[in-house]
């Protein structure tokens, strides 16, 4: 059994009132933070190795050292709670079933950067939950760790929660900050970075929900102890959302480091695979990251075992590597159809498209129609390369990193499963019932593809 940070304590009967959450530990890293001074907790976070949760993997002590402390201005914590990842949905369930974490890590947290008004950006769909944050904030201020001078330390700090309108682009910092001020949102162009010019211009950090989670464990405990945990430069514990044709889908906190075949298979985690059937793919990043064939899920293309850390799953580059993002892990059995799949990731990222870019406005239209037509019996042989074209010239040419998303789901699915696009295009009356693949997995047909010469 892996060792739990976040979820320790996730099970216990009324942990999301303020009495049961104070009586189990909470908020005592705040009393031990104000014994200390700001830059001697950002030493601590330094230490421990942490890296932001979101997707990124960024530094979050590295991070917090860029703010700007010499301008005089006020400075912010924005917590990206704005959760629209597909097959992401671990915030939520640290949101939901024990809010008082999250506020008692932005909280410390922010005296550490030293903002005395922070907030939580919520995604537009997750209501309940911010009815949720809202009353723990609600019991917070009651008992005097919100407001002015908490605690008698002299520090103090306003938090809020911000619902926002349901923009997967307002995941990324800049555009949520400009979402918070009350705008479209629409990426701003970097630099200046929210560290010297964020919300209202003045030096700001976001950082994701379980990153600021983590905190207060680490101010508990130090960032010594916390390096002690994962393997390599990653660190610590991290919550992965498991879905697809699992046997047990669901929130799993994981000591990074431990093996993908025994998250997948193993009864702590996943279960193994639903109804018994052949692994076929992984996306385990979330939607943005390239997808995984099977040979390469379990082993590297060196032959090493694959682990669940931020350098074990990007081994090969995106030759045959892919990220460990956001921890949203989806897995695919030999039903799947990977065409039908990449159309269904090229659909929302058209859809969600911000348009202020060129490249990402016009181009992630373009692939979601090639696909379409790929997927519905009327794809062309040109339209494979057409796909790569269209993918190339998005990736890397926009302000923010949604045109990448866009397409480097689309390029991996071509790599590794180019036969299953060419049996789209040579054999339309084979895949017009929609469970094309339930009925006759592509392994049984592939031979077709192989003998049929162009």
């Amino acid at each position: 059994m892996g060792r739990k940070i976040l979820l320790e304590k996730i099970n216990i009967p009324g942990i999301k009132t303020y009495e049961v959450y104070r009586q189990n530990g909470g908020y005592a890293s705040v009393e031990k933070a104000f014994k200390m001074t700001p830059d001697e907790i950002t030493e601590e976070v330094k230490t421990s190795g942490l890296r932001g949760r979101g997707g990124a993997g960024f530094p979050v002590g590295m991070k917090w050292s860029f703010i700007d402390k010499k301008s005089g201005k006020p400075r912010h914590l924005v917590c990206n709670a704005d959760e629209s990842e597909p097959g992401t949905f671990k915030d939520r369930y640290l949101m939901e079933y024990i809010p008082h974490l999250l506020i008692e890590g932005m909280i410390t947290s922010s005296y550490a950067l030293g903002a005395n008004l922070s907030y939580i950006y919520i995604r537009g769909e997750y209501m309940w939950v911010f009815k949720t944050l809202e009353r723990a904030i609600k019991e917070a201020y009651a008992a005097g760790w919100l407001g002015k001078n908490i605690q008698g330390s002299g520090y103090d700090l306003d938090l809020h929660v911000h619902c926002g309108a349901g923009a997967y682009i307002c995941g990324e910092e800049t555009a949520l900050i400009e979402s918070l001020e009350g705008k479209r949102g629409n990426p701003r162009i970097k630099p200046p970075f929210p560290a010297v010019s964020g919300l209202w211009q003045n030096p700001t950090v976001v950082n994701n929900v379980e990153s600021i989670a983590a905190v207060p464990w680490i101010v508990m405990n130090t960032g010594a102890e916390y390096a002690k945990i994962g393997i390599e430069r990653s660190t610590g514990t991290k919550l992965i959302s498991a879905s697809g044709h699992i046997k047990n889908p669901g929130v799993y906190e994981i000591e990074l480091g431990v093996s993908v075949e025994e998250f997948i298979n193993s009864d702590e985690y996943c279960g193994g695979m639903i109804d018994d059937r052949p692994l076929k793919a992984l996306v385990p990043g979330g939607s943005s990251v390239p997808i995984l064939p099977a040979h390469l899920i379990y082993k590297t293309a060196a032959g090493n075992d694959r682990l669940m850390t931020y350098e074990s799953l990007s081994d090969g580059g995106f030759a045959t590597g892919s990220m460990l993002g956001s921890g949203g892990f989806i897995v695919y059995n030999d039903t799947t159809c990977i065409v039908r799949n990449t159309w269904n990731f090229s659909r929302f990222y058209h859809h969600e498209s911000c348009g202020q870019c060129t490249p990402c406005r016009e181009g992630t239209g373009w692939l979601e129609k090639v696909l379409h037509r790929i997927e519905n019996g009327h794809g062309r042989e040109e339209d494979i390369e057409l796909l790569l074209s269209i993918q190339s010239k998005i990736e890397g040419n926009t302000i923010c990193p949604l045109g990448d998303a866009a397409s480097w789901p689309v390029a991996a699915a071509i790599r590794h499963f180019r036969e299953e696009f060419e049996y789209h295009i040579r054999f339309p009356e084979k895949i017009k019932n929609r469970d094309h693949f339930v009925h006759e997995p592509f392994e049984k047909v592939s031979h077709l593809v192989s003998n049929q010469t162009v």
